[in-house]
This record gives structure tokens, sequence and C-alpha cells, in this order.
């Protein structure tokens, strides 16, 4: 994966500098249960399209490893584990890192136990050991947790479990990737001396525009600054935004560059 440029400030009011953000920082992503081989090799082909690559694909554990092989080096492959519903079953989250390890992918989004808080830390200790080395994505499902306080609660604890990123959500609940619950992971990473210049934020769920997308590109450089503004620190969980950011980047817009983020699904 080749992380975007940090030394150039991204112009947020032009729709086109955006939009090669969002592309140099945009996990394309595909998680239906039908899923084959045919699909994925449909996706990774888009991720390596003619306006750039993506950072990363996204898919289930079992088609890692044929991801792996469809791509380049510099387009890492993520998988999901304990996903999508967070259980508290150790064993099987374990298991799915396992897996992705094996399957030779470099990124690990986990679903945490949204319902049982208390399960959290063992459950994502233990994924962080069997996933050493990889980056580990942490689902916080902000859209399912009660109050501020919970969700305050479930960034420390990943934090604290060792999380390279705090990400929004599974995208498969009502309430996804939001303004206000980006607002507080990123609150959540600046606020703890030991991550805010390391550990990086992904929303996902519902950014299907570049206005959208613009939207958390503002919020990290609000919060975080724009060395933050990079594959390393900031990615976007999605399937349908690539669509617009061709678009854009084809000169074939409608898009302007007003911020618009709106919660729904992948």
């Amino acid at each position: 994966m080749t992380p975007t440029p940090s030394s150039a400030v991204i112009d947020l009011n032009d729709p086109a500098a955006s939009a090669r953000a969002a592309l140099a920082c945009l996990d394309l992503t595909s998680l239906n249960e039908g899923d084959n081989e045919a699909d994925i090799a449909r996706l990774c082909r888009r991720a390596t399209g003619p306006f750039g690559f993506t950072a990363a694909v996204c898919v289930w554990p079992r088609l890692a490893a044929f991801a792996r092989r469809e791509l380049p080096a510099a387009v890492a492959v993520a998988a999901v584990a304990n996903f999508p519903d967070g259980s508290a079953d150790l064993e099987r989250a374990v298991a799915d890192a396992r897996a992705i390890v094996d399957a030779g992918a470099q990124e690990v989004d986990v679903v945490i136990p949204y319902r049982q808080l208390d399960a959290a830390p063992a459950l994502l200790a233990a994924v962080r050991r069997a996933c050493d080395g990889l980056v580990l994505k942490v689902i916080l499902e902000t859209g399912e947790l009660a109050n501020a306080q919970q969700m305050a609660l479930a960034c420390r604890i990943a934090l604290e479990a060792g999380a390279d990123f705090l990400k929004t959500s599974t995208g498969k609940v009502r309430v996804n990737a939001t303004p206000q619950a980006g607002r507080a992971l990123l609150h959540a990473v600046a606020t703890d001396p030991a991550a805010r210049e390391r550990v990086g934020f992904k929303p996902a769920g519902g950014i299907r525009t570049v206005a959208d997308a613009q939207g958390y590109l503002a919020l990290v450089r609000e919060i975080l600054g724009d060395t933050a503004l990079s594959s390393t620190r900031f990615r976007i969980g999605a399937s349908g935004l690539l669509d617009d950011i061709e678009t854009v980047l084809s000169g074939r817009a409608g898009t302007t560059a007003a911020v618009s983020v709106r919660p729904s699904a992948y």
C-alpha cells in the first residue's frame, strides 16, 4: 500500500482534489453474503482503475487469499473478523484473525463485541496477538451504542488493545457513519497521548459521494491536522463511493463541493 502524500495541503473546496484524496484513502469494500471469486476479481480491477489505486480492498476472510493474488502489492488486502454481529465469542474472532493472516492479507477489520463491552478487552487483546504485525481496525458499531459514554468506553478499550484505526461501522445496521460519531472517535484519538500521532480513523457506511467524503476529510483536518490526511491515518470504507470519484475525475461531474454527510449502508 502506497500512502497518500501528506506534504501537499489538500484543497477541500476543489472536488477533484477531494476525489483524488478519497480515492487514495479508500478501502473498496465487498461484503455481500454471496460474494465469490468472480465478484472479487471485478472489485480488484476497480481498485486499480485509470485514476489510481485505492488504499485497500476489504473482503471476507474466505476471499482474502484470492484478492491478494489479484492485486499489486501497492494495494492492501483487508478482511473482516467477528463480522458483522460483533459477538463475544473470543475463539471465533481469533480464528477469523488467524485465517486472515494465513491468507496473506495485510489488515484486519474486527467488530468489537459492542453489546457486551465487558468482553471486549480480552477479545481484542487476543485478536491483536493473533494478527501481530498487521494493521488492526476496530469497528465500534457506533450507531448501536446507547450514548456518548458507551462510545467513549468503546474507543478507550480499542485504543488500549492496540488498535491502529478506530472504525465507525460495519455498514450492516440502520445507522452507520455520521459526523457526530466521527468527531467522537477522532476526539478519542486526539486526546490519547499514545494514540494521537499514530492511530487512524475510518468512517464506513453511507459514504457514496465525493461531497460525503469531503465532510470526513474536513473533520480529520480539524481534529488531527493535515498530516493525518493520508492512507496511513485515514480510510473510508465504501463500495459505491468509487463511482462518484470516477465521475468527478473524468470531468462528467454534477458533484459540487458542498459537504453533505449522510448515514446509510455501504
